[in-house]
Parts: structure tokens; sequence; C-alpha cells
């Protein structure tokens, strides 16, 4: 192999590895199937939520990985694969990747590593069902405030009896 072969091989090896730096998650999926017009649309979802979807070779993603907490999808990959990481949103990856996988009935997900723990193709079909971080905190707040807000309301009621009494 040419030295600019290996030079060439490593500016990409060192792009896998700036795209993985502090990222929150990473998800392999196998994205045969689709025509170039789903995997446009695909991307501009995935671009949306920023998230960053590329295909690169196996063998590049492997020496990429070797010795981070990304380290374990080297085991699915194998035949075509393309890889969703994401630096804001955990569940950002699988969650998209699922919603255009069920709208296209294509492509699978291989595996995932969400906040450095590994999981297989039917862990990251939990991990997609799970709504973003805004959604969480607005039901959280949600589930939070009734309580507060009939606590309020007696609090006022009992106020309003002793001030009539």
């Amino acid at each position: 192999m040419s030295v600019e072969a290996k030079q060439a091989k490593q500016v990409i090896i060192d792009e896998i590895k700036a795209k993985l730096d502090g990222a929150q998650s990473a998800v392999v999926i196998d994205y045969m199937g689709t025509t170039v017009a789903q995997a446009d649309e695909m991307r501009k979802k995935l671009r949306e939520a920023n998230v960053d979807y590329t295909v690169y070779k196996n063998t590049l993603i492997k020496r990429a990985i070797e010795g981070t907490e990304f380290a374990s999808l080297a085991e699915v990959l194998d035949g075509p694969s393309a890889i969703a990481i994401s630096k804001e949103d955990a569940t950002a990856p699988a969650r998209v990747l699922k919603e255009v996988m069920d709208s296209f009935k294509k492509m699978e997900f291989k595996a995932g590593v969400v906040e450095g723990t590994f999981f297989d193709n039917e862990g990251i079909k939990e991990i997609a069902n799970i709504p973003n971080r805004d959604i969480l905190i607005a039901k959280f707040m949600g589930s939070i405030q009734s309580p507060v807000s009939k606590f309020v309301r007696t609090v006022q009621a009992i106020a309003d009896d002793r001030a009539e009494a």
C-alpha cells in the first residue's frame, strides 16, 4: 500500500474519531434497500436532529473505535454499515432512524452505544421509543404541576374558610 493511500485512510480514521469524540451515542444500521431519494430524505431528517450520518468502510470504523467506549460496535461491523452519531441528544439517532425505517419498511438496526452502554438490535429499538429531552421535561413538569396546583387550591380554600369564620 502506498504512503498516500495510508495517509488517506488515516485522514478518514481521524475524521471518525473526531465525530465520536464527545458523542453521546452512535448507532450502526444496515442501510441496504433504500433508494437515493429515501437516503436523501433520511439524511435531511438526521441533519435536522443534529445527527451525523455517514457510510464508511467497516475496517476504518473498527480502527477508529479501538480503545474507545464505542469499541463494542466492532462486532456488528460486517456487510453494509452506516453510522449515525449524536453529540447533543443520546436518543436522536435511534429515534430518527426508527421513524425512517418505519416509513420506508427497509433498513435495520445492527447495534449502538448510548451514553457508554452497548445495545444490540432489540435494545436500540427500545431506545428509539424514548422521546427527546424536551418532551420528557415537558411531561415531567406536567406531572408535578398537577399535584402542586391541587395543593395550592386546597390551601387557598382553607384560607378562604378561615377568612369567612
